[in-house]
């Protein structure tokens, strides 16, 4: 497979420590990919399903205790603890391996060691960086060879060089008090054990494609962020692309395979998906900033996702992709999962692996429910009707607007426009969503979430913030930055903006302003658009209703203004002065 010296030492070194039986060199070619699907059903890993409902899919179901990621087992390890920042969990290098070393010292022993290259990003191209990851699950393989580009290719992109990001994982005893994910950016190096559910495992996404990256960034003058990115083609055949960050439940992946409302689709405007969860952004030649999807699918909440929510989703996921925890129906031997349809199976078993009584369903307990709420779909992304005509290029596409976004009843109106990008910054930063009565039991507070990235930073989150403000300095036309909100309530708690794919009325007079053709009004907290200037045509939103929508209510964000003090003072003294100058001038603002 490598000549490589290094790759060569390193997987030596991990096969010493780990003890498998044997090791193998993932490829890439469909033969070895075959051959490894027939041996995990063989073992029960994974299920096969119908082949003709749903052709090359499969099933798998996690230990009851590994269904999710683990922020409170997820450490940066620094060799100093301020580099990780006050919001990152900590641990000391020589105590975090002399911990982890002793986990997994023969932990892979009766079983085989996978070595899988990877790339994020197109090979080729001047976003790719390579991965390998080393572990004892043909699950993981599978994942990483529909979420990554990986096989042989990798390697010969890699050639002599040393520049590779090193991932270890072991189920071992899915022991969930031994369970770590654990990055060392300082050495290129992601550790992981005791679980086998995919945010923890498949290290080329969250571990390595945002937290990692995001160091790496800084480094190297690049952003690595937790963004979806889309492209709006107008009916004269112009596209036009933005990325936006959303924290859970706001809408993200809905929004990046938006299908427009009928009358744009019949006056010829579209909506490409390049990516639904991350973004590598780096500044072209022409000085704008440019954006790629390092990944090469999609890794998706099932429940929820159906026909009307989000069709493009469930298009991409009818084959080649794998089912993780959810309803496995019997009678035709394919999956279903709360909210696809209305029809749940009558003979099924469900996310746990016990037979699933349907008529015991409860919506307000997830414990009767026959998908686990987290369940997930792993599909490639080329199996998405709506996916980018520029999904693969290796230079990028260049971003006019960044968009944040969260779920707030009444503070933030359903679009403004920052004054600046340093501006835009400090937007991003007070990013926050309320909890809703099902995810909090109490509704209304409020959760701090910069630019989406709280989780997934891989340095200290201040510094985070000054390299946000240094790449707009590097970037002599940067895009303009906005903030949406879906989620605006009337008096009685009911939603008054019909959200989905009216989503794309915001999102056009939102390019509008990049593009200089739309107007804009002064308020505490940034450039309004004028009720007038949002396009209503075909739906029931009156211009009072729009008027109200784009209120900013003073009291409301001057409530806000000592929570984001707070969370500022939770950062520490890294908070970079210009964004504690935006936070006084809001302030101001909102008290003249």
């Amino acid at each position: 497979m490598t000549e490589n010296k290094f790759v060569k030492q390193w997987v030596s070194d991990m096969a010493e420590l780990t003890s498998p039986d044997a090791v193998v060199w993932i490829t890439g070619d469909e033969e070895q990919t075959e051959k490894l699907r027939r041996q995990a059903v063989a073992s029960g890993e994974i299920i096969k399903l119908n082949e003709d409902k749903l052709p090359n899919c499969y099933l798998h179901r996690t230990a009851v205790n590994d269904v999710a990621r683990v922020e409170d087992r997820t450490f940066i390890v620094t060799s100093r603890r301020e580099d990780a920042g006050n919001t990152n969990n900590w641990m000391d290098p020589k105590e975090c391996k002399e911990k982890l070393t002793k986990l997994f010292c023969g932990c892979m022993r009766g079983r085989t060691m996978y070595v899988i290259p990877y790339s994020m990003g197109v090979l080729g191209s001047d976003f790719s960086k390579i991965g390998i990851e080393l572990t004892d699950s043909i699950y993981v393989v599978l994942n990483m060879l529909i979420m990554t580009r990986a096989g042989q290719k990798c390697l010969d992109q890699l050639g002599d060089k040393d520049e590779f990001i090193k991932g270890l994982h072991s189920k071992a005893d899915l022991d969930e008090s031994n369970r770590y994910i654990v990055h060392f950016p300082e050495e290129d190096t992601i550790w992981s054990i005791n679980s086998g559910y995919g945010g923890n495992v498949l290290l080329g996404k969250k571990c390595f494609a945002l937290r990692i990256a995001s160091y790496l960034g800084r480094k190297e003058g690049w952003m690595a962020e937790h963004m979806l990115i889309l492209g709006v083609e107008y009916p004269n055949g112009e596209t036009k692309y933005i990325s936006a960050a959303f924290p859970s439940a706001c809408g993200k992946t809905n929004l990046a395979m938006l299908i427009p409302p009928e009358i744009f689709r019949k006056r010829g405007y579209k909506v490409w998906c390049v990516g639904d969860d991350i973004a590598w952004i780096r500044v072209g030649k022409d000085g704008r900033l440019y954006a790629v999807n390092p990944e090469n699918g999609f890794f998706g909440v099932a429940p929820g996702t159906n026909e009307k929510s989000n069709p493009n989703a469930l298009a991409s996921v009818q084959r080649d992709s794998i089912f993780t925890n959810v309803v496995h129906n019997l009678d035709d031997n394919t999956v279903w999962w709360e909210g696809l349809n209305d029809n749940p199976p009558k003979n099924a078993i469900d996310w746990k692996g016990n037979k699933w009584d349907y008529t015991k369903f409860d919506k307000s307990d997830k414990s009767t429910y026959g998908a686990h709420p987290n369940s997930r779909f792993t599909a490639p992304a080329k199996n998405c009707p709506c996916v980018s005509p520029e999904f693969d290029s290796v230079t990028g596409v260049p971003l006019e607007a960044i968009v944040f976004g969260g779920r707030r009843a009444k503070t933030a109106p359903l679009v403004y426009e920052s004054r600046s990008w340093q501006h835009g910054t400090f937007v991003g930063s007070i990013m926050a969503s309320e909890t809703t009565a099902a995810a909090a039991g109490k509704t209304g507070v409020v959760r701090r979430d910069p630019m989406a990235m709280l989780p997934f930073c891989g340095y200290n989150m201040g510094e985070y913030f000054a390299h946000w403000l240094e790449m707009g300095q590097k970037a002599t036309h940067a895009p303009k930055i906005f903030h949406v909100n879906w989620f605006r309530t009337d008096d009685e708690g009911h939603f008054i903006w019909p959200g989905f794919g009216d989503n794309l009325r915001v999102v056009l007079w939102i390019l509008d302003r990049c593009a200089g053709k739309a107007d804009a009004v002064d308020s505490p907290i940034g450039y309004l658009p004028k009720p007038e200037d949002i396009n209503l045509e075909g739906l029931d939103v009156s211009l009072d209703t729009m008027k109200e929508l784009l209120s900013v209510d003073k009291e409301s964000w001057l409530e806000d203004i000592s929570s984001i003090r707070a969370f500022y003072d939770k950062i520490g003294p890294t908070v970079p002065k210009e964004l504690l100058c935006e936070l006084e001038t809001l302030e101001s603002n909102l008290k003249k």
